[in-house]
């Protein structure tokens, strides 16, 4: 196994133990990304917050290789705080970023999350290249 982070994300790693990605013979998974900025903050607006998390998934895989990307993503796991409110964000997102496939998706209601103030967070896995 290799374990990997991008910038931003070291902190978390070392106070928490846990990294943003590994990879397991030809495969890569992710950590739940969120809508955290390179400083850890959350971004308040819960379509930004979603835009991010979506463009974190990108930096979680490119810091395992930078050929990946979002067109390698075969599935996808999120946890919404509030379904009603973030599943058509994250629907409409999904339509930008995989334009020409459609992974497959478990969507769940929760209760809370790691991160105060997030609203959504997603785990996604890749076959490697």
């Amino acid at each position: 196994m290799q374990f990997f982070n991008y910038a931003g994300t070291e902190e978390n790693s070392e106070s928490f133990h846990y990294s943003q990605a590994v990879r397991i013979g030809n495969t890569i998974k992710t950590s739940g990304q969120g809508g955290w900025d390179e400083s850890g903050n959350v971004h308040p607006d819960v379509e930004q917050q979603v835009a991010i998390a979506f463009e974190n998934v990108e930096k979680a895989l490119k810091s395992v290789d930078s050929r990946l990307s979002w067109e390698n993503v075969y599935a996808v796991r999120s946890y919404h705080l509030n379904m009603d409110q973030t599943f058509g964000i994250v629907t409409s997102n999904f339509k930008k970023v995989l334009p020409s496939h459609r992974p497959i998706w478990t969507c769940v209601e929760i209760g809370k999350l790691g991160i105060e103030g997030m609203t959504v967070s997603e785990i996604h896995e890749v076959p490697g290249i």
